[in-house]
């Protein structure tokens, strides 16, 4: 759910590319996706390329401990796993396993606002401040409060997330976050920009969209969610609450050092990444996005994709929750998420009717992210296949230094625990990998480091590679 300010959509590196082809005549599955993991007959050469895909970057790339993919086509859905569930339980990985699926979430809160504007409870065009408390009305901008729908559309002109957030738990940050902190930001903080009119990425923006509507229907997120959206669809196993049955079947989440990690808890937030769900129910809910699977929210759904703002990419577009991206002459609506310990990815092409579902117990951002849309359309490239080498912790310290990129700009090297960690002005901090004893590798972004060593065996400059830059900076004294 948490962004780095390093575009993570930046530079696409070449890497091996396994052609994901459909096998001809392979059997239609209607209702339940057949795990094919465990009928090695039935595999055929589509599920066993996405196979091979999956435990390269597992074997080789490291970036995460387990997969669960499906991808459907004209041919029917087929499920592929590869790796563990690493949990309590010992489960191995299916369609049912369950993940977070971090702001996956943000469509359904979405959803969520078109159901109710069918249902003539709200309206897209009214203002967020009509359905809050006194204390907790928003400030505009020159004037101009934001919509519901700008909330939808990520142009309310609100940050990534609140100003006043500062986690006591940084494994898991959104917890402590209360209702009370998120009006004191309304109330204090100005949109940057003119409703509408600028897209930025807003955690605390779609955190607010299900907390106004909670407020409207005299529910709680979860309920709101689960009488309108799962329940109608079938979506047994999308909760933010684990069921028993849920918790069984929980997968363990991992950080980017494929350490385990505990789960997230968003209590006021929850309407921007709060949901845990299945790649089941997850392909279940994209047939219902397809028309695929009859439902009277059919005409929510449809709505979801009515109006397309313009993001800081020529051919991607935010469409209310989704995302629409335009390249390589196809069109992609799909959705990423990320917690502290999992990626998720969900998605079709509106050209081929492909759909896929990917998700992974481990803070693999950028490479799900990629991954998702080569399932969807081989010439979205695959994510450069970085392979972690070993070096002494002791060495660690020969990088440590602030380095600046600009005046304004500086990256921070410092060691912790036998990690090399990079935090940027104004960002969290981030651990950074090596494939050498000068090149580093960010899991979180496509970005990479290279340390140019001195005559006393120190870093005295560093090179950051990312959207197709070269940004060097001079260690400082």
């Amino acid at each position: 759910m948490r962004r780095i300010h390093v575009n993570r959509r930046g530079l696409l590196l070449a890497a091996l590319t396994l052609p994901v082809t459909a096998a001809a005549g392979y059997a239609q599955q209607e209702d339940e996706v057949k795990d094919e993991t465990a009928s090695p007959p039935d595999r055929g050469p589509f599920s066993d390329a996405i196979r091979a895909l999956l435990a390269q970057r597992i074997d080789i790339g490291r970036d995460s401990v387990g997969y669960v993919a499906v991808v459907r086509d004209a041919n029917g859905p087929r499920l592929v796993t590869y790796g563990t569930a690493d949990g309590p339980n010992s489960r191995p990985l299916d369609g049912d396993t369950v993940f977070e699926i971090g702001s996956i979430t943000k469509v359904f809160t979405a959803l969520l606002l078109a159901d109710m504007v069918e249902r003539g409870e709200v309206a897209l065009t009214d203002e967020a401040e009509k359905y809050l408390p006194p204390e907790g009305r928003p400030k505009p901008f020159e004037g101009k409060p934001f919509s519901l729908l700008d909330l939808a559309t990520y142009t309310s002109g609100l940050p990534q997330r609140p100003t006043n957030m500062d986690p006591r738990d940084k494994a898991n940050p959104y917890a402590g976050y209360t209702e009370q902190q998120l009006y004191e930001f309304l109330s204090t903080y100005t949109p940057r920009y003119y409703p509408g009119s600028h897209y930025e990425y807003s955690n605390v923006g779609f955190g607010l969209l299900g907390h106004v509507l909670s407020l409207r229907a005299g529910l709680s997120y979860e309920e709101l969610v689960t009488s309108r959206i799962c329940n109608p669809l079938g979506l047994n196993d999308t909760r933010i609450t684990l069921t028993p049955a849920m918790r069984e079947r929980l997968t363990q989440g991992h950080d980017g050092s494929l350490h385990p990690v505990p789960n997230w808890d968003l209590p006021t937030l929850a309407g921007a990444g709060a949901l845990r769900s299945t790649a089941n129910d997850m392909m279940r809910f994209l047939d219902a996005c397809q028309g695929k699977r009859k439902a009277d929210l059919g005409p929510a759904i449809a709505s979801l994709l009515n109006v397309r703002r313009q993001t800081d990419k020529n051919d991607y577009y935010a469409a209310s929750g989704w995302f629409v991206d335009t390249a390589h002459n196809d069109e992609l609506v799909l959705k990423d998420g990320d917690t502290g310990g999992y990626t998720a990815f969900i998605g079709y092409s509106t050209r081929t009717g492909v759909a896929a579902v990917l998700l992974a117990n481990t803070a693999s951002w950028t490479t799900n992210a990629m991954l998702g849309r080569h399932l969807l359309n081989a010439n979205f490239p695959l994510p450069a296949l970085h392979q972690q080498v070993s070096l002494d912790p002791a060495k660690l310290s020969a990088y440590a230094g602030r380095y600046p990129l600009t005046p304004q700009f500086v990256l921070t090297v410092t060691p912790k625990d036998g990690h090399l960690m990079v935090q940027a002005t104004g960002q969290e901090e981030y651990e950074v990998f090596p494939k050498s004893d000068t090149q580093f590798f960010y899991r979180v972004v496509n970005a990479q480091i290279t340390f140019e060593m001195g005559p006393d065996g120190r870093a005295s400059a560093l090179v950051l590679h990312q959207n197709g830059k070269d940004l060097r900076g001079v260690r400082a004294p």
